[in-house]
């Protein structure tokens, strides 16, 4: 773990806001404690869960070890394309976030938050909103804005504060890029001649939606306001982890050389900055307001290259960021191989139908929801839930009668929810913040519990 063990001294009782007369403090200590104990780093986490969909699949299905063994090998980089957005996910993110101008905007944003609680309501807040815009960049400046807050408010848990962005993440399926209502939308995704296009009018712009969603936004700062420790037990931060980046810009000598001088040249930076401009407004109008992971990442490229000023400079931001990606290339292979299992093998249809078969109409979101939540475990993946639960839960709900984009959100909630409880997604948030996943998800878990009401009442409403 990267930060001090040693506890700060109290200074006083109002630093206890938001720690004392309530019931969720000590839950999340108790959840904190249980997660640092047992839960394994992520990567042998996939390894294990590599194990366990092996032996369900072989004690539940007609596929033999050797037949899975094959779907194993033959799904392992079936992630890479995905794997790579991810990553430049973080390292453009990251690389824009550490822009001076960046830092400033958020600077004086987090300055917002005069004590600990605050800090952590602000973060959660600002990642749910940003999340519902689109889930990656919500990912990096939720992270982002945690350690700005960090710095600027004296005795903040780090931990909480960085679990607060992450705990943001639980709105993004409700949002604009939400990966189920708009694959669910869109021509020839593999349910369209099942249950034809369900329009995200049907999903996305519903009611439930709607009051699902802000409810998310009012409650989830709530539960970490009241997730804040005391401040003796507050957990100090290694200073190393919030010192500022060095700048990335270069001042030349009157010696240097004629490459040197076109490596911090302002124009071509300039000319970088013009090109994916002059294609992101002909994209948009094109298109519409078509966010994905492709436009976010070159969005914050471009930005990127522009804030900085020069490509060399660029260049040394995304250095500095990319030390942060070992995780999600060594662990994303994994997490393919257990996908293609679970759908080729048939386990996910399995336990997808044990919901369903004991679902009658107006249960039946509330247990599709469940089962979402339970194949997250195995399938940490919007568009991957689509595919594997997709042919059993849509023509389920359309023989019971349920309304179908009713039946689609239940799919993407459970992943959203679940996705507190599988440290896969919170990987780019503690590459930038420098923790473990110990740190941060016994806050994640207490979150997953409290939230549940949320999402049972809205589906079953």
């Amino acid at each position: 773990m990267s930060v001090s063990t040693t506890p700060r001294p109290s200074p006083g009782p109002s630093s206890d806001e938001g720690a004392r007369f309530n019931p969720i403090t000590p839950i999340s200590r108790g959840l904190t404690w249980l997660v640092s104990r047992y839960l394994p780093d992520p990567l042998v986490f996939a390894i294990l869960l590599t194990v366990l969909t092996f032996a369900l699949a072989w004690w539940l299905t007609p596929s033999g070890p050797t037949d899975l063994v094959q779907m194993w090998g033959g799904g392992f980089w079936n992630l890479l394309a995905f794997s790579m957005q991810m990553a430049l996910v973080l390292v453009t993110g990251h690389a824009l976030a550490s822009s001076e101008p960046i830092r400033k905007v958020l600077g004086r944003v987090a300055s917002i938050a005069k004590t600990p609680a605050q800090g952590v309501m602000l973060v959660c807040f600002a990642a749910a909103v940003t999340n519902i815009v689109n889930w990656g960049f919500g990912l990096v400046v939720g992270a982002m804005f945690a350690r700005e807050v960090a710095r600027r408010v004296p005795k903040s848990d780090y931990r909480l504060l960085i679990a607060s962005a992450y705990i943001g993440f639980m709105t993004w399926h409700g949002g604009f890029s939400g990966s189920v209502p708009l694959v669910a939308a869109t021509k020839g995704n593999p349910m369209e001649k099942t249950v034809g296009l369900i329009p995200i009018n049907d999903t996305l712009f519903t009611g439930y939606n709607i009051g699902i969603t802000l409810a998310l936004i009012v409650v989830l700062p709530l539960i970490c306001w009241m997730m804040h420790p005391k401040a003796s037990d507050v957990v100090a931060v290694d200073p190393a982890l919030l010192k500022p980046e060095e700048s990335t810009r270069r001042v030349l000598g009157p010696d240097a050389s004629p490459a040197e001088r076109l490596e911090e040249s302002r124009i071509l930076g300039f000319v970088v900055g013009a090109f994916g401009l002059v294609y992101l407004f002909m994209y948009f109008r094109a298109k519409g307001f078509d966010l994905n992971i492709n436009t976010v990442n070159l969005i914050m490229l471009i930005a990127g290259v522009i804030l900085h000023g020069t490509p060399m400079a660029y260049a040394r931001a995304v250095a500095n960021a990319a030390r942060g990606t070992a995780g999600i290339m060594v662990q994303f292979p994994f997490y393919a191989g257990i996908q293609i299992m679970m759908e080729h093998s048939g386990l996910g249809g399995l336990i997808t139908n044990w919901f369903v078969d004991i679902a009658t109409k107006e249960t039946f979101p509330v247990l599709a929801f469940l089962s979402s939540g339970l194949i997250n475990f195995a399938v940490p993946s919007g568009g991957g839930h689509w595919v594997v639960q997709g042919p059993f839960v849509m023509p389920a709900a359309q023989q019971l009668g349920v309304d179908l984009g009713k039946a689609a959100m239940a799919i993407a909630y459970g992943e959203e929810w679940m996705n507190m409880a599988q440290p896969f997604w919170a990987l780019p948030a503690l590459a930038i913040a420098g923790l473990g996943v110990r740190d941060i998800m016994g806050y994640c878990a207490t979150a997953l519990i409290l939230t549940l009401p949320i999402f049972l009442i809205g589906l079953y409403l």
